[in-house]
């Protein structure tokens, strides 16, 4: 398991800020989804620790909008705060409901910042058609 988590360590701390946005989505969805599942077998404990972890990481995303970036960090800001109110109507509910629209909205989010990151990553490919032998 050290390895694995060296590894991680690793990813994170080279990863691009696109990357890393990306890497939160796909934390946000997978917590989510644990914590629907933990509530359909009425695991109330696990179901709670998942859902706060899902807060957590949408308060992240919230915390490092650059507002003077213009109109899209006000966008992206309320439809932060609104998952996070979907996560706490979920929780203190314990209904699967806001959290799975909430799974909704952060996957469509996602798939905007995969699109980025993907043109990040082909822009950044080394080009094999250089001739370098002189």
């Amino acid at each position: 398991m050290y390895g694995y988590e060296t590894y991680k360590t690793n990813d994170i701390e080279t990863a691009s800020q696109l990357k890393l946005i990306v890497m939160l989505y796909s934390g946000a969805i997978k917590f989510a989804h644990l914590a629907i599942e933990a509530i359909e077998n009425k695991d109330i404990e696990t179901a709670n620790t998942n859902i706060i972890k899902t807060q957590n990481i949408m308060s992240e995303l919230l915390s490092s909008l650059d507002f003077n970036a213009g109109p899209i960090a006000d966008d992206l800001s309320g439809l932060y705060i609104y998952i996070h109110r979907l996560l706490v109507e979920g929780n203190i509910q314990k209904n699967t409901a806001p959290i799975k629209e909430s799974i909704t909205l952060i996957s469509n989010l996602k798939s905007g910042w995969d699109d980025l990151l993907a043109k990040e990553n082909s822009s950044n490919k080394p080009t094999s058609n250089i001739n370098i032998s002189g």
